[in-house]
Protein backbone atom coordinates (compact mmCIF):
# COMPACT_ATOMS: atom_id res chain seq x y z
CA UNK A 1 0.00 0.00 0.00
CA UNK A 2 1.53 3.22 -0.89
CA UNK A 3 0.41 6.81 -0.04
CA UNK A 4 -0.99 8.77 -2.68
CA UNK A 5 -1.27 12.01 -0.93
CA UNK A 6 -1.03 13.82 2.48
CA UNK A 7 -4.53 15.72 2.60
CA UNK A 8 -3.22 17.59 5.62
CA UNK A 9 -0.14 19.00 3.66
CA UNK A 10 -1.91 19.61 0.78
CA UNK A 11 -5.08 21.46 2.03
CA UNK A 12 -4.00 22.00 5.17
CA UNK A 13 -6.96 25.26 5.99
CA UNK A 14 -9.49 22.60 3.76
CA UNK A 15 -8.73 19.44 6.21
CA UNK A 16 -8.61 21.76 9.37
CA UNK A 17 -11.82 22.95 8.91
CA UNK A 18 -13.14 18.96 8.10
CA UNK A 19 -10.91 18.20 11.69
CA UNK A 20 -13.13 20.90 13.73
CA UNK A 21 -16.58 20.12 12.41
CA UNK A 22 -15.58 16.32 13.02
CA UNK A 23 -14.21 17.10 16.22
CA UNK A 24 -17.68 19.60 16.99
CA UNK A 25 -19.86 16.51 16.21
CA UNK A 26 -18.71 14.16 19.23
CA UNK A 27 -19.28 16.94 21.75
CA UNK A 28 -23.23 17.08 21.03
CA UNK A 29 -24.02 14.42 24.04
CA UNK A 30 -23.75 11.00 22.04
CA UNK A 31 -22.30 7.54 24.29
CA UNK A 32 -18.79 7.62 23.52
CA UNK A 33 -18.89 3.98 22.91
CA UNK A 34 -22.35 4.44 20.54
CA UNK A 35 -19.75 6.85 18.41
CA UNK A 36 -17.26 4.86 18.01
CA UNK A 37 -19.52 1.28 17.06
CA UNK A 38 -21.30 3.64 14.57
CA UNK A 39 -17.77 5.00 13.30
CA UNK A 40 -16.51 1.32 13.12
CA UNK A 41 -19.26 -0.02 11.38
CA UNK A 42 -18.99 2.35 8.81
CA UNK A 43 -15.45 1.88 8.27
CA UNK A 44 -15.76 -1.72 8.03
CA UNK A 45 -17.87 -1.44 5.04
CA UNK A 46 -16.18 1.40 3.55
CA UNK A 47 -13.05 -0.85 4.15
CA UNK A 48 -10.81 1.97 5.49
CA UNK A 49 -7.89 0.28 7.88
CA UNK A 50 -6.52 3.85 9.49
CA UNK A 51 -10.10 4.54 11.00
CA UNK A 52 -10.37 0.97 11.78
CA UNK A 53 -7.10 1.26 13.45
CA UNK A 54 -8.10 4.55 15.07
CA UNK A 55 -11.55 3.81 16.04
CA UNK A 56 -11.13 0.20 17.54
CA UNK A 57 -8.42 1.60 19.86
CA UNK A 58 -10.32 4.44 21.11
CA UNK A 59 -13.11 2.18 21.79
CA UNK A 60 -10.89 0.14 23.70
CA UNK A 61 -9.86 3.11 25.64
CA UNK A 62 -13.74 3.41 26.44
CA UNK A 63 -13.57 0.04 27.52
CA UNK A 64 -15.48 -1.39 24.79
CA UNK A 65 -14.91 -5.56 24.78
CA UNK A 66 -12.78 -7.29 22.51
CA UNK A 67 -15.70 -9.74 21.78
CA UNK A 68 -18.23 -7.01 20.99
CA UNK A 69 -15.26 -5.80 18.32
CA UNK A 70 -15.22 -9.04 17.02
CA UNK A 71 -18.86 -8.97 16.59
CA UNK A 72 -19.90 -5.99 15.21
CA UNK A 73 -19.73 -7.14 11.33
CA UNK A 74 -22.77 -9.51 12.25
CA UNK A 75 -24.66 -7.05 14.85
CA UNK A 76 -28.14 -8.65 13.32
CA UNK A 77 -26.84 -11.89 14.35
CA UNK A 78 -26.00 -11.18 18.12
CA UNK A 79 -27.47 -10.40 21.11
CA UNK A 80 -24.70 -8.53 22.37
CA UNK A 81 -26.16 -4.89 20.79
CA UNK A 82 -28.51 -2.58 22.67
CA UNK A 83 -31.61 -1.86 21.25
CA UNK A 84 -30.55 1.76 21.13
CA UNK A 85 -27.29 0.75 19.06
CA UNK A 86 -29.18 -1.78 16.86
CA UNK A 87 -30.88 1.20 15.80
CA UNK A 88 -27.90 3.92 15.23
CA UNK A 89 -25.90 0.58 13.20
CA UNK A 90 -29.21 -0.04 11.11
CA UNK A 91 -29.09 3.65 10.45
CA UNK A 92 -25.20 3.76 9.86
CA UNK A 93 -25.61 1.18 7.89
CA UNK A 94 -28.42 2.42 5.53
CA UNK A 95 -26.76 6.04 5.20
CA UNK A 96 -23.40 4.53 4.40
CA UNK A 97 -24.64 2.42 1.62
CA UNK A 98 -27.60 5.49 0.66
CA UNK A 99 -27.68 4.21 -2.89
CA UNK A 100 -29.01 1.02 -2.05
CA UNK A 101 -30.79 1.50 1.07
CA UNK A 102 -32.55 5.02 0.11
CA UNK A 103 -32.77 5.43 4.16
CA UNK A 104 -35.98 2.86 4.67
CA UNK A 105 -39.08 4.06 6.41
CA UNK A 106 -38.56 1.02 8.75
CA UNK A 107 -35.33 2.12 9.61
CA UNK A 108 -35.90 5.27 10.74
CA UNK A 109 -39.06 4.45 12.48
CA UNK A 110 -36.57 2.09 14.91
CA UNK A 111 -34.06 5.38 14.56
CA UNK A 112 -36.94 7.39 15.90
CA UNK A 113 -37.98 5.15 18.73
CA UNK A 114 -34.65 5.15 20.28
CA UNK A 115 -33.33 8.76 19.51
CA UNK A 116 -34.65 11.90 20.24
CA UNK A 117 -34.95 14.17 17.22
CA UNK A 118 -31.51 16.41 18.39
CA UNK A 119 -30.02 12.97 18.71
CA UNK A 120 -31.18 11.87 15.34
CA UNK A 121 -29.35 14.84 13.56
CA UNK A 122 -26.48 14.19 15.58
CA UNK A 123 -25.92 10.76 14.94
CA UNK A 124 -26.74 11.53 11.16
CA UNK A 125 -23.74 14.02 11.12
CA UNK A 126 -21.76 11.42 12.82
CA UNK A 127 -22.32 8.88 10.15
CA UNK A 128 -21.53 11.88 7.64
CA UNK A 129 -18.50 12.74 9.04
CA UNK A 130 -16.54 9.01 9.30
CA UNK A 131 -18.22 8.97 6.01
CA UNK A 132 -16.15 11.90 5.00
CA UNK A 133 -12.61 10.25 6.76
CA UNK A 134 -13.16 7.15 5.44
CA UNK A 135 -13.21 8.78 1.49
CA UNK A 136 -10.08 10.79 1.93
CA UNK A 137 -8.31 8.15 3.96
CA UNK A 138 -9.17 5.43 1.16
CA UNK A 139 -9.11 7.63 -2.05
CA UNK A 140 -5.16 9.17 -0.80
CA UNK A 141 -4.45 5.64 0.69
CA UNK A 142 -3.54 6.56 3.73
CA UNK A 143 -1.83 3.76 5.80
CA UNK A 144 -2.24 3.31 9.68
CA UNK A 145 0.32 3.04 11.80
CA UNK A 146 2.41 -0.13 11.73
CA UNK A 147 4.19 -2.40 14.44
CA UNK A 148 6.84 -3.95 12.91
CA UNK A 149 7.24 -7.10 15.15
CA UNK A 150 3.84 -8.15 14.26
CA UNK A 151 3.97 -7.54 10.49
CA UNK A 152 3.99 -10.71 8.53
Amino acid sequence: MTPRLNPFAAAPAAMQSWLDFSKGVLRFGLEDSLMELVEIRASQINGCAPCLYMHTAAARSHGETEERLYLLDAWRESPLYSERERAALAWTEALTLLPQTHAPDDLYQGLQAQFTAEEQVTLTLLIVAINGWNRVQVGFRAVHPINQRKVA
